[in-house]
């Protein structure tokens, strides 16, 4: 979890960056932001030292690793006992089909957004693993037709 630090201008513009472009070289990063190279990396580093920056990652096209199918699942508990949201939490951190879980407000408690090879594999991973697991009392899935626009970076202040 990140410490709160106060992030100027150019803190803004380096995450901005990062968000978009996390392999740029730190010398390219600096230019952008009108930095010194070591004033820049002392920059990054603070700001993962402060949990701001949670880490690095490559994003995979779903489709090239034969993962052609995205769905939403909502997701009723039964019970809200603590325990029977601690055994659904410790279920969901097992399924890898499972990419992001949610807890929402309303009429359910939980949004999963599931990526799976095929209807088959999305079946097997209803039926044998979510409806399976104890204390669920009703889902309901959509499936993604088409992705309209992507997770691209978190929409951070101008500063």
């Amino acid at each position: 979890m990140a410490e709160s630090i106060d992030l100027d201008r150019t803190d803004l513009r380096l995450l901005a960056l990062l968000q978009r472009q996390g392999r740029a070289a730190n010398t390219e990063l600096a230019a952008q932001v009108n930095l010194s190279p070591s004033a820049c990396l002392r920059r990054i580093q603070r700001l993962e030292a402060a949990g701001v920056i949670a880490g690095y990652a490559a994003r995979v096209d779903p489709a090239s690793v034969g993962l052609g199918l995205q769905a939403f699942v909502r997701v009723q508990l039964e019970k809200h006992g603590q325990h029977s949201i601690d055994h659904f939490a410790e279920s969901v951190q097992a399924w890898d089909e499972v990419v992001t879980c949610h807890a929402l407000t309303g009429d359910m408690d939980y949004l999963l957004h599931i990526v799976v090879q095929d209807l088959e594999h999305f079946s097997r991973f209803l039926l044998d693993k979510l409806l399976n697991a104890s204390g669920v009392a009703d889902v309901n899935s959509s499936f993604v037709l088409r992705t309209v626009k992507a997770f691209g970076g978190l929409p951070l202040p101008k500063g």
